[in-house]
């Protein structure tokens, strides 16, 4: 692994873990799925239009189209808009730290349903990891934290669980800005419906909102998306998420120093030992 894939590691890693916290300012002014549709949809207009202005175009294979259908419905659709929802209800941080699990279920699926084999650490990180969770998830519930918002984060990890996996085929053969810019579009109208249905369109405009907004549409909606796509295709999605270990550490900080959430003892134990967790799964995938 190089010099310039770290940076991208580090890169992703950051911009994928603030995007809870911004995320957590907007649905205090905005409806979730009606906010998220309309920032898939910026997002993947200016995705789209700058891959047509490299040249890129939408002639893409078929495993790409079926890698941007699941990803823009799995990641976009039901991960993120599960996440929205529930953030009316639950701290960014109690978010960050069940979407962390996320390369703890890849490897765990893989292992149980397609016939990946797991060296010992990775078995071990496995334990470890879900030990971490079930520590952090027993605080919060015995602390009052709301089980509807926690279901939904849970579903929606397992959502992204199914996106990750599906990610070699949509980065494959090119186009990279433009996959990315169709996914976002992909969300944007699945996410259209039930907003429409379910929400009524109240927005108490300001500056807190409009920069939450901006920025979640530029860099965890687009940019953090890009840098994936790139650092996978640079060095392989098993090496690539191995900076996902550093998700439980970022995504707290940065919502203690941008929303003040504060955590307990038992939060912070249980974020150190899914890190762990997740490093030993994802060193366990290297060669010997």
């Amino acid at each position: 692994m190089d010099l310039r894939a770290i940076v991208m590691g580090l890169a992703f890693a950051l911009m994928w873990s603030s995007a809870f916290t911004s995320a957590r300012v907007i649905v205090e002014y905005a409806p979730p799925l009606s906010a998220l549709s309309f920032r898939f949809l910026v997002s993947g207009l200016i995705g789209v239009g700058i891959a047509l202005a490299l040249g890129q175009n939408m002639r893409l294979n078929r495993q790409q189209w079926i890698g941007v259908l699941v990803f823009g419905i799995c990641q976009n659709a039901l991960y993120l808009g599960l996440n929205f929802v529930a953030m009316q209800t639950i701290e960014a941080s109690l978010a960050a730290i069940v979407a962390s699990t996320m390369p703890l279920l890849v490897a765990l699926v893989g292992w149980l349903f397609l016939g990946q084999r797991i060296r010992l650490l990775g078995v071990l990180g496995l334990l470890v990891g879900m030990l971490g969770v079930a520590l952090i998830m027993g605080s919060r519930l015995h602390g009052g934290v709301d089980p509807f918002g926690l279901i939904l984060c849970v579903i929606g990890v397992v959502s992204l669980t199914v996106a990750t996996l599906a990610v070699l085929g949509a980065s494959s053969g090119g186009n990279v800005l433009m996959i990315v810019g169709l996914q976002m579009l992909v969300g944007s109208v699945v996410l259209f419906v039930p907003a429409m249905m379910l929400e009524t369109l109240v927005i108490t405009w300001n500056w807190q909102l409009i920069v939450a907004f901006t920025y979640t549409t530029l860099v965890p909606g687009l940019a953090a998306t890009l840098v994936w796509f790139l650092l996978v295709g640079r060095i392989g999605a098993v090496k690539a998420s191995t900076f996902h270990f550093l998700n439980p550490f970022l995504g707290v900080a940065v919502a203690a120093i941008f929303l003040g959430e504060r955590l307990g003892i038992l939060d912070f134990v249980g974020v150190v030992i899914i890190a762990g967790g997740i490093l030993a799964v994802q060193l366990s995938k290297h060669p010997r």
